[in-house]
């Protein structure tokens, strides 16, 4: 079987599920989501036993797939966060049924599958047509998925700001294609390259197309200044749809200016030193923008989107640091790296904030303040979670911080540092407010009733938990992982 078929499937299982409600309406929830769940459990164990070779693929698709270990990470990884985002709604189901046309959302349990489809073929793309195929695939289902909770005044203006800003980033982004062809005469990712390190090219032109390029691709991994629309949309959109957004988007977009980076700066490039110039640049104000206002933030969901665009920043800065040769990662290898370990953790974080909600409390600090009093174990996993976030050593946040100080320490990018570093000291504030609060006295005239949740969520919580700690302590598996073969286990990580 050929990792193409598995793609396909997903695509198809997303597409009958979606009939199935259309034309059963009074099919269960759990019933849709459980299919929906199976659906990418199957896929992800048929892709684990798969044969990731380029050899397997269909002759109409080989051209334009590329199996490399980025590619194989990111599929991966893809289905994973399909699995976690079906499980969260699930646990969501009875709070969002509230918010949705007589109580259904089966488009937001089938989409997901389509969605992880296109983030996967994203991943193999080896031209600009076949990622934006594939990013238009993802985009237009995000433009429901976010407006899905129709009955939520805040979720239709968030979906109507996604949507707008994001048929604009469209339109810069295809732009920026047809200057990058104009330019090069190509539109793969190896011709691109070859024209970039062909003296004869025009470097005003690659310059003009390069820019675009970033612009449309700045929108989908929230980088400054086009981080514009993730707090109002995060905070708008359900908390489930929040963390696909936040990771699976996230991840999606990196893969993609991880391709073009690697054209556009490869050695001999006219324009290498100007766009690692521009990504550092546009990587350290990308984590100022997103850290410095997330102090202010009373909201947690809005407080972890304005983190998310200082994450967003971090993996730029990775992105810049090309010829770091620490750990045995590229520069690639290191945002995978980073993305990983921002799974787990942004996950747990929404979780937490998703049975607050259930249980009918709000998302503001305050009101997690006694919480380690009203569920202990909610409380030590949002801890491990959020300090984690912040860098806090022996979690795997703080490995992922650490490879990318590294990569601009190689660099000498000191200004670039300043700004990380202040970025990093007012995540520690922002992440520890909340705990501070967790671990505080509830106020005299506070609810101070236990907190109950289902057994489904606390075998994620708790599974999460680990794996965060694991990786913090043990990060040598997936260092092997991305590391070229067959220096990858030359100088893992101690």
């Amino acid at each position: 079987m050929s990792v193409f078929t598995i793609e396909a499937f997903l695509a198809l299982a997303g597409m009958v599920l979606l009939l199935v409600e259309a034309f059963f309406p009074k099919i269960s929830l759990k019933t849709l989501g459980t299919a929906a769940i199976g659906s990418a459990v199957v896929a992800f164990f048929l892709y684990l036993g798969c044969n990731k070779d380029t050899s397997a693929l269909p002759g109409f698709v080989a051209a334009w797939h590329q199996l490399d270990t980025l590619a194989i990470f990111y599929k991966g990884f893809a289905l994973v966060t399909t699995i976690l985002v079906l499980w969260l709604l699930l646990i969501c189901s009875p709070y969002l049924k509230r918010f949705t046309v007589d109580g259904k959302f089966g488009e937001m349990l089938a989409l997901p599958l389509i969605v992880c489809a296109g983030m996967m073929w994203m991943a193999s793309a080896k031209d600009l047509v076949t990622v934006f195929v594939s990013l238009e695939l993802v985009t237009v289902s995000f433009y429901v998925l976010v407006a899905a909770t129709r009955k939520s005044v805040i979720s239709l203006e968030a979906g109507v700001k996604y949507l707008i800003l994001g048929a604009l980033s469209t339109g810069i982004l295809v732009f920026g294609i047809a200057w990058i062809y104009g330019a090069t005469g190509s539109l793969s990712f190896e011709g691109i390259a070859a024209a970039c390190a062909n003296g004869g090219s025009n470097k005003t032109a690659l310059l003009f197309a390069t820019a675009f390029l970033l612009a449309g691709m700045g929108f989908k991994v929230a980088m400054a200044p086009f981080q514009m629309w993730v707090p109002d949309v995060y905070q708008g959109t359900s908390i489930p749809v929040t963390t696909f957004l936040s990771v699976g988007s996230k991840a999606a977009g990196f893969i993609v200016l991880t391709r073009l980076i690697d054209a556009l700066t490869v050695h001999g490039s006219l324009i290498r030193d100007e766009v690692i110039l521009m990504l550092v640049g546009l990587g350290a104000i990308t984590v100022l923008v997103g850290s410095l206002p997330a102090i202010f933030q009373t909201s947690v969901k809005r407080m972890l989107a304005y983190s998310s665009i200082s994450h967003a920043g971090f993996l730029v800065l990775a992105l810049a640091s090309r010829d770091s040769v620490r750990f045995d990662l590229s520069a690639g290898g290191i945002v995978a790296f980073y993305l990983a370990t921002y799974l787990p953790m942004t996950v747990l974080g929404f979780l937490g904030i998703a049975i607050m909600r259930i249980q009918g409390q709000g998302e503001e600090i305050q009101d997690f303040t006694g919480l380690a009093k009203r569920s202990p174990l909610l409380a030590t996993m949002l801890t491990i979670a959020f300090a984690s976030l912040a860098g806090l050593p022996l979690t795997a946040g703080f490995l992922g911080k650490m490879f990318v100080f590294v990569g601009m320490v190689d660099q000498g990018w000191w200004v670039a540092i300043g700004c990380a570093v202040i970025g990093a000291a007012a995540g520690f504030y922002y992440y520890f407010r909340i705990i501070l609060a967790m671990f505080s006295p509830a106020p005299a005239n506070a609810v101070s009733s236990s907190l109950q949740f289902g057994l489904s969520a606390r075998v994620l919580c708790v599974a999460l938990g680990i794996v965060i700690l694991v990786l913090g302590v043990y990060p040598r598996p997936l260092q092997k992982l991305l590391a070229p073969a067959p220096v990858a286990a030359q100088h893992a990580v101690k």
